[in-house]
């Protein structure tokens, strides 16, 4: 069986059970196998009734001691029993498994484990897992890996496909120079991916993950190796030079601009007049002035007499872009347009044919600047806001657009450099670490759930005042999985809380569009004073009369995610407030809000970050719409991603060559998810 091969080609799997694998992301033998555990479950030894407390994962040995009983409501059909042992009894219940009524014997000994809740004042075992005592002995210490899964697919035939497809699968010799492997401590890849699946013991699960984010950051480096290689040898068709236009918006500018402004403005000349495309990163943080540097670029490539693009992430974002980069380069004699997804067909149809006759200078669009209908004149400058939205994947298909065009790219994730350096190793990096002058700095506080109705009183007064609030939530819907606050229900006793009238709007990822850029567009306007949202609105949304960010479960969050939302507010000449509002009583919670409270510099909380997290997280632990792997992650695997670095540049000639025979020519990014 080949890696490429369908997972059809493994028994047991048929056309109804491939589809739901396809849900997931598989349908080859090989993503199947890269499919890995999101954790796993070790059996242990039947424990006595009475030692059984609330919130634990046990199996007990016991008898049924009562009729199997069997509940129906209008969407449900509810099966409990009693099981007794020695110790004493609790009571069982299952959802829509009525098929137990005639399965289950009273008087006869199995053992049942499942998670022990409270209901009432008695403990329950709900959901619990039937086992005969041989059964259950085989699975005594064995780790047994538990799926990431969708609706309709077990974790039993996940992990059966798993073990039948790595016992078949042709698996590829090792590509690694031994060298590497040695001077690592790393496992064989093959052994890697038996243990990552099926571990022996906790030790070899660590041994296996090692090799594996080892893998995803050593492959990623050398596939942005093989991209900056490429771009080192464009030679520059677009020589742009400074001229009369672009003096003339730095000197008319309404402000002055930072010294680390003006040496980003230095490198942008430097690039574009030089012998080699531009590749450059601008990594700010938030509200540093990255805008007015891609404007500048844009200009230069203008006033020369080419195009220029920027790609935003968002309709919200593109159509704001739009309106403020059209009021300044207008006036200079740049023609502006606007190029989007949400655009009626005979309007694209009619911006399209602007651009590919160059009746417009600078385009400014989403992901439809990448459609394959867009012709470009002569395109020189492409530019990327908020960067790490876009898989590299997406940025190569804008620039190729062009005739190898100047490349800019744009990130507020604030990243610690030397994370950055790797990360975007295919761009020169220039860091923004001033705020402009006017900027005020946003006030924060951590505060517990009891603060809520000071925290709503508090922004009555900065709505009346003229001003507008965010509050986020981290769920769209209620969920049973999962205790927090959720958009949809929090919209609803917002508006009982607050006077009849201050305007209040929710707004998800779950809807069109249209909707979301139509509840953005009011909330921009003013007509909307409380915006109730998810973390949609993180990136680039730019309303300079909101003054206050209220953050719930901000727990749940990642730091610099926490960090992103804050920039929301501040944008404006008025005072600014952030209310985490904490919904744990843990310490370690605690002890990483109170890093938000105490900072306002994203990269400092970026590197505060890295030293409280803990590999044990599992909510919130990659930070939002950054690159990601399927295991490595940036933050707690940084130590392998500077072996693996390192790794890559130690190479020969020799083992590079043999290495990228045996991966093929061109690497794939399937690591990296674009969003």
């Amino acid at each position: 069986m080949e890696l490429s091969d369908s997972v059809r080609e493994i028994k047991g799997i048929g056309e109804k059970t491939s589809q739901l694998f396809a849900k997931l992301g598989i349908c080859t033998v090989g993503e199947l196998i890269g499919h890995y555990p999101r954790t796993y479950e070790v059996y242990g030894n039947p424990v006595p009734i009475d030692s059984l407390k609330e919130g634990q994962i046990a199996a007990v040995e016991a008898s049924i001691a009562t009729m199997v009983e069997v509940k129906r409501t209008e969407n449900l059909q509810l099966v409990s029993c009693n099981i007794r042992d020695a110790s004493g009894s609790i009571r069982l219940t299952w959802f829509n498994q009525v098929y137990l009524k005639h399965m289950l014997k009273r008087g006869i000994r199995y053992i049942f484990r499942g998670k022990i809740t409270r209901k009432n004042e008695d403990l329950v075992m709900d959901q619990p897992k039937i086992y005969q005592r041989e059964e259950y002995r085989r699975l005594l210490g064995v780790m047994q890996p538990v799926y990431p899964l969708t609706g309709g697919l077990s974790n039993r035939t996940l992990q059966k496909a798993v073990s039948q497809a790595i016992g078949q699968a042709n698996m590829p010799e090792d590509y690694l120079p031994r060298r590497i492997i040695k001077e690592n401590g790393l496992v064989q890849h093959t052994a890697a991916i038996r243990e990552i699946h099926f571990p022996k013991s906790k030790e070899t699960v660590q041994d296996a993950r090692k090799r594996i984010v080892f893998d995803e950051f050593f492959q990623f480096i050398l596939k942005l190796r093989q991209i900056r290689e490429k771009c080192q040898a464009e030679k520059n068709r677009f020589i742009l030079n400074e001229t009369e236009q672009c003096r003339m918006l730095l000197e008319n500018l309404p402000y002055k601009l930072t010294d680390g402004q003006k040496n980003v403005i230095s490198e942008i000349q430097n690039d574009m007049s030089g012998h080699y495309v531009m590749n450059r990163l601008i990594q700010g943080d938030v509200g540093s002035g990255k805008t007015i540097l891609a404007v500048y670029a844009l200009l230069l490539a203008a006033s020369n007499g080419f195009q220029g693009c920027i790609m935003a992430p968002t309709e919200v974002l593109a159509q704001q872009h739009y309106e403020s980069i059209g009021q300044v380069l207008e006036p200079l004699g740049v023609r502006v347009c606007l190029l989007t997804g949400a655009m009626t067909a005979a309007k694209k149809r009619d911006v399209c044919a602007q651009i590919a006759s160059h009746e417009v200078d600078v385009i400014i669009g989403t992901h439809a600047l990448i459609q394959e209908k867009v012709e470009y004149h002569n395109l020189a400058l492409v530019v990327t806001d908020e960067q790490h939205r876009f898989g590299v994947r997406q940025r190569e298909s804008l620039a190729n657009k062009g005739g190898h065009p100047h490349v800019l790219v744009m990130s507020a994730t604030p990243i610690p450099r030397t994370l950055a350096i790797v990360l975007y190793g295919d761009l020169d990096v220039s860091v923004l670490t001033e705020l402009p002058a006017k900027r005020l700095s946003i006030k924060s506080c951590v505060v517990g759930t009891s603060y809520r109705p000071t925290a709503y009183r508090f922004i009555e007064k900065q709505v009346a005042a003229g001003h507008q609030a965010y509050i986020i939530c981290p769920m769209v819907e209620e969920s049973e999985e999962i205790e927090a606050e959720n958009v949809t229900d929090y919209t609803r006793r917002l508006v009982e809380a607050l006077p009849a009238g201050i305007s209040v709007a929710s707004l998800h990822g779950k809807m069109k569009p249209s909707q979301k850029n139509d509840v953005m567009t009011r909330f921009a306007k003013g007509e909307t004073k409380v915006l109730v949202s998810t973390t949609v609105v993180e990136v680039g949304v730019n309303v300079p009369n909101a003054t206050v960010m209220m953050i719930e479960d901000a727990q749940r969050f990642g730091l610099a995610q926490l960090h992103q939302l804050r920039g929301r507010v501040g944008r404006g000449e008025a005072q600014s407030y952030c209310i985490f509002v904490n919904g744990s009583e843990s310490d370690k919670a605690r002890e990483r809000l109170e890093v938000m409270n105490r900072s306002n510099d994203g990269f400092f909380i970026a590197q505060e970050d890295l030293k409280v997290r803990g590999p044990g997280e599992l909510f919130g632990v990659r930070q939002s719409g950054e690159l990601q792997f399927m295991l490595a992650d940036i933050y707690q695997d940084a130590g392998i991603l500077a072996a693996a670095l390192k790794a890559v540049d130690s190479m020969s000639d020799q083992e590079r060559e043999q290495v990228m025979t045996l991966l093929g020519r061109s690497l794939p990014l399937s690591s990296t998810i674009c969003v």
